[in-house]
Parts: C-alpha cells; structure tokens; sequence
C-alpha cells in the first residue's frame, strides 16, 4: 500500500472518531447539565475486569456508530474494538481497524472532561494511520505512516528537553490493584530523576501529548491494542521514539514513547526501575 492510500485511511479514521465523539460530547454535556452529584449519575455503568474497570451505555453506543460507518466506508475489514472484541481476522495485507469509544472512561463518568475517540488502521499489526478526537476540546489529531502527525492542519514536533533531569513525563495505572502498586514503586524510582510526573488518565491523549510537546515523555504498562494503536502512531509520526507492547521484552507489556533527546535515558531508567516485571 502507498503513503496516499494510508492518507485516505488517516481521513476516514479522523471522519468516523469525529462523528462518534459528537455523540459522546452530546452524552457529557446531558449529564453535566443535569447537575447529577454524585459521580456516573445519570449513566448506566457496569464493570469488566475489576470493580474500577468502568464501562458505560455511552461507550457501547460510541462504538457501534463507529462499526457501522466503516462498515459503509470500508465493508468487509475486520474491527477490533475495546467493547465488542474482534469480529473477524484480517488477512495478510488487509487493513484492519482498532477502536477504542471513549479512552478514558473513569474521567468521563466523574464528568472530568478529558477522554477521547480514538481510531486506527492497521496492516499485519502495524498501524499505518489513525485519528484520536478529544470531543470537549475539539481537538483532533491524525496521522499516517510517512505523512506526518497533525493537530488542527498543525504538523507536529516533539519536545528537545536536552536532559532527563528537566523532562515532564506522563503515565497511568492499570486497574489490578497489585499491578498500580509496581506501577508505583517505578514512578517513585522516576520522580526524582525527571522534572515532574501526570497521570492525565487517557493513554491516547498522553501519547498525543508527547507528539505535540505537552509532555516530554509516556510510559505505562497493561495498555489495550485500542489504547495506544492510533496514539502511539501519531506521537511517532512526530519524531518520538516509540515502543509498543510486545516489541521489547525489557518493558514488559509497556508503552513507551520519548523525545528521541532523553529516550535512551528515560529507557534505562524504566528498564532499571523494574518494567519488565509490573
């Protein structure tokens, strides 16, 4: 496939994560004005892994919208989404979709308006473009392999903090409580070598953070292919290094991308805190 062909996917990524956001922004707004006290009131809420692992009606009707307007742009391509699963296998060379309908889902139940739509095309497992739509903001990122990442027709340029010592690093916790406590302990061996940490509570936004120099730096483990497979592009496509889970036994199952200036000694660090084993 051609880089012209990743852009045409890039555009119906950011049209169906647009359309899906204005119905999960419609769902916000709903719940805020009707002035609800406690936290998720209003919505149907259950649960998936763990009693944190919160899911809404909100986020199944997200993505079914998202389901049924590929299925007309792009019939026949297998979807992978965070609640419905896989509906299919892909073939090799055929391009396959990963959605994730609200990446974010605790903020956006306790009405903290930052969560996103995000979604992402992939070819033999590799992202080749993707769309992640922040719906309060209206910000909308994109990208393809090749083409750049953009924000707003802005095209994207990691930070150059110049020294581990002066990075602002984002990550978050995975919802198994013995999992957060390791996650922990590696943030307590980070927080003194770096300027600052953020627990922003959306991979997708983070990662889309690190592309556009809001942050220097992510890092999680236990992310979902839906959580970082159109993120984790777009802050590559803006000059970070990037590994996804399963790419280096040393991280574990993490996610990491980094200003390429402090990469290899954020890595260290990382590796030497412990990754591997959360």
């Amino acid at each position: 496939m051609s880089t012209d062909v990743w852009a045409e996917l890039a555009t119906i990524a950011e049209q169906v994560a647009t359309e899906a956001g204005l119905h999960v922004l419609r769902a916000h707004r709903e719940r805020m004005e009707s002035d609800a006290e406690a936290a998720g009131a209003g919505l149907e809420i259950g649960t998936k892994s763990t009693i944190t692992d919160l899911v809404t009606a909100v986020d199944k009707e997200s993505e079914e919208l998202i389901r049924a307007r590929l299925s007309e742009l792009r019939p026949g391509e297998p979807v992978l989404g965070e609640e419905q699963g896989a509906d299919g296998e892909a073939e090799p060379g055929q391009v396959a979709w990963v959605v994730d309908p609200i990446d974010g889902t605790v903020n956006f139940v306790y009405g903290l308006p930052q969560f996103a739509v995000s979604v992402a095309a992939q070819v033999d497992g590799r992202s080749v473009a993707g769309a992640v739509v922040d719906p309060v903001s209206g910000r909308t990122w994109t990208a393809w392999r090749g083409g750049g990442a953009w924000l707003e027709g802005r095209k994207l340029q990691v930070s150059s903090p110049g020294k581990l010592e002066l990075s602002l690093v984002a990550t978050g916790f995975a919802y198994d409580p013995r999992r957060r406590l390791k996650q922990a302990d590696l943030v307590r061996e980070m927080i003194g070598r770096v300027r600052d940490i953020r627990r922003g509570g959306s991979a997708a936004l983070d990662l889309c953070a690190v592309a556009t120099g809001w942050v220097d730096a992510y890092f999680e483990n236990g992310l979902s292919r839906w959580d970082w497979a159109a993120a984790s592009l777009i802050a590559e496509e803006a000059g970070a290094k990037v590994i996804n889970p399963g790419q280096d036994p040393q991280l574990g199952d993490g996610t990491f991308a980094a200003a390429p200036d402090i990469a290899d000694k954020l890595y260290e660090l990382v590796v030497a805190a412990g990754a591997a084993e959360i």
